[in-house]
């Protein structure tokens, strides 16, 4: 099984950068998608984006799209999150998962693994 360890979380004023990055340790075989998810206070979980591990092909939320950018390096194992022009509102946990699904890179029932979560705090 896979396992998943996220760092680059922290505080950050409101329009600034942060990166998060996301190991994918052992076996990838079978993955077909890494995603994050993130969880603010008092809220359920949400998609932010995913990546299809083979092809490279993304997926964004509506929230996400122009200010953030998925990669990754199968060579380093690594899913990377750019998040750019960062508001209050994405303060939350984010959470690195892992899909063996084919057909569900949004939907979080579809991801099996998942990593701790690193926290982001966007101050006003």
């Amino acid at each position: 099984q896979a396992q998943l360890v996220e760092s680059g979380g922290g505080l950050v004023q409101a329009g600034g950068s942060l990166k998060l990055s996301c190991i994918v340790s052992l076996d990838t075989f079978g993955i077909y998608y890494v995603g994050w998810f993130r969880q603010a206070p008092g809220k359920e979980r949400e998609f932010v984006t995913s990546i299809r591990w083979s092809r490279g092909t993304t997926y964004y939320s509506e929230s996400a799209k122009g200010r953030f950018t998925i990669t990754r390096d199968t060579g380093k194992n690594t899913v990377y999150l750019q998040m750019n022009t960062l508001a209050p509102e994405d303060t939350a946990v984010y959470y690195c998962a892992a899909s063996r699904q084919y057909d569900s890179p949004t939907i979080d029932s579809a991801y099996d693994q998942w990593g701790q979560g690193t926290q982001v705090t966007v101050s006003s």
